[in-house]
């Protein structure tokens, strides 16, 4: 049976036929999107007028995210912003590391296994000023179980003496990249960067591995999903162990779960030949709903957390430069290899360092290996200027830019990480346009909250926290960010075949919203209210999910 679905407004994506006020779906893919008396003739229909007062939009796309978004919610939120959890509650910012560290006292009285680790996210201490929370700090709540809490970032961990301790790197003098070392030489308990912080999680709480296989975490972020609109998301950089690869199958496979993911192996742990191999080998187990062999290399760290690579003159305050977290060397055997395996490769490079580098290494090895639709994309790329979009542009590279800073960490790049001009064209989204590179926005859930119209939001107002406008000239227009978050972002996915535009052949899937974002203020944009999605045709009202 067709089903005609009525609503106020059809947004449509589709510049062939931008406006609609009906859609026709058949097994979960589009007939059509027009005029009622323009769908009838497909057939018998029934028409469904629950959306008769709603607008329509094609289902948001999110690429650039992770599940741990939903995994994380398990532990203790250590945010300084107030953040809406999968039930719709609202958890409270803490504005102190005083504060942060009550928080964590009172979730610990309530463990009952003195074992069990206490684990923490979305900490990030650059709000505090000069305080940093260190070993000694979290030492405060427990010296007895192992404490982990998980910066924002998702590039620094902060640990306690007994997460060291039970990881063998509470030692005077230890000589391990990542991490720093305080005036007594022990381990001052901020870790940097994967080498450091993956071996100390594995035994406080912070287990990729385990967290890759956490079917709560998954359901709890596709429920996430429904309430901000999104249809497709990405799983960024998930490790994929076989006991997870079968959980999502089955979980993404139920009836009723309503997103649809695209998980990308994490380069780390192996040889560029080998994640090769591994891809190769998900891709086969890929399924409507979730979207495996695609691989996600990671350049440096982040610019907040003063790990990112940058450019001459480096960080404003002074700060050294960050880390890299691949060799030149293994960053283009990796590239090779996906080009000549049709591997699609996405390169986390927040510094503008990191960018440099990879587009030299990408240029070097187009010249013996082409690859004419690869689409590698760049996330973040936080810092590039102008010349480094046009070498995107010339080496057929998208760009995932992530406007999200400009509120949380805008006025932060302002006076502290790189300074008023740097910060004024970070996330240069109008620049990206005008030289033809194809661009996405994220949220890098749960670096910050997922929620592809708050991005948009920032792409267009480059607000800040304070009400500073961060940038007028790289604003972009409402249109153009909507397609960002729509259309853009599924062609680094290639998947803009199938869906980002409501157009006959592609997937049913909407974003349900109760206001049309074209006709409100551009800087009310992130309080559009999402009813819910429609996903390969099934509906999902975030009031029930």
């Amino acid at each position: 049976m067709i089903t005609i679905f009525e609503a106020r407004k059809i947004l449509t994506m589709n510049p062939a036929r931008p406006l609609a006020t009906h859609v026709a779906v058949r097994d979960g893919r589009i007939l059509g999107a027009g005029r009622l008396e323009e769908l009838t003739g497909w057939g018998e229909h029934r028409i469904d007028r629950q959306f008769a007062d709603k607008v329509l939009m094609p289902g948001l796309v999110e690429g650039h995210s992770h599940i741990s978004e939903g995994v994380f919610w398990q532990s203790v939120y250590c945010g300084y912003f107030d953040r809406m959890d999968p039930d719709g509650k609202i958890w409270p910012g803490v504005k102190s590391v005083e504060a942060v560290l009550e928080r964590l006292r009172e979730a610990e009285a309530r463990l009952d296994d003195s074992a069990k680790p206490l684990t923490g996210w979305a900490l990030d201490p650059i709000y505090f000023g000069s305080a940093r929370i260190g070993r000694a700090d979290l030492d405060k709540v427990s010296t007895d179980r192992p404490i982990a809490v998980m910066h924002a970032s998702g590039h620094i961990l902060s640990v306690n003496s007994k997460a060291l301790e039970l990881a063998g790197f509470l030692r005077t003098g230890i000589n391990h990249q990542g991490v720093p070392l305080d005036a007594e030489g022990l381990p001052n308990g901020e870790l940097k960067g994967p080498e450091a912080m993956m071996p100390v999680g594995r035994h406080s709480g912070f287990d990729r591995e385990a967290q890759a296989g956490d079917e709560t975490g998954l359901r709890q972020f596709a429920r996430l999903c429904v309430r901000k609109g999104v249809t497709t998301a990405t799983d960024l950089a998930n490790l994929l162990p076989d006991n997870a690869v079968a959980m999502m199958r089955r979980v993404t496979g139920e009836d009723r779960f309503p997103a649809r993911i695209v998980s990308f192996r994490r380069f780390v742990g192996m040889t560029p030949a080998a994640l090769i191999d591994r891809a190769l080998e998900l891709k086969k187990q890929s399924t409507d709903r979730l979207r495996l062999g695609g691989i996600k290399l990671f350049a440096d760290g982040s610019i907040q957390g003063f790990s990112a690579r940058l450019r001459w003159p480096g960080y404003y305050n002074g700060q050294p430069n960050g880390l890299w977290y691949v060799t030149p060397e293994h960053l283009a055997e990796a590239l090779e290899l996906a080009l000549a395996n049709d591997i699609l490769a996405h390169i986390h490079t927040n510094g503008d360092e990191a960018t440099e580098l990879m587009l030299d290494t990408l240029e070097a090895v187009l010249r013996h290996q082409p690859g004419p639709d690869h689409r590698f994309t760049l996330q973040h790329c936080q810092l590039a200027d102008a010349a480094q979009f046009r070498r995107m542009k010339k080496l057929g590279l998208c760009a995932n830019l992530f406007p999200n800073h400009h509120f949380y960490w805008g006025d932060q790049h302002y006076a502290i990480t790189v300074g008023p001009e740097r910060a004024e064209r970070m996330n240069a989204c109008a620049t990206a346009l005008a030289t033809g590179v194809s661009l996405a926005i994220h949220s890098d859930a749960p670096v910050t909250p997922l929620g592809p119209l708050f991005t948009a939001w920032a792409a267009v107002n480059r607000i800040t926290a304070s009400g500073r406008v961060l940038g007028e000239s790289e604003r972009i227009s409402v249109a153009d960010a909507l397609r960002t978050i729509t259309l853009g972002a599924a062609y680094t996915l290639k998947l803009d075949g199938e869906v980002g535009s409501i157009e006959a052949g592609k997937r049913a899937d909407f974003a349900v919203l109760e206001d049309d974002p074209t006709e409100i203020a551009p800087e009310a944009l992130k309080d559009v209210r999402v009813w819910g999605t429609v996903q390969d045709g099934r509906v999902f009202a975030a009031a029930d999910i």
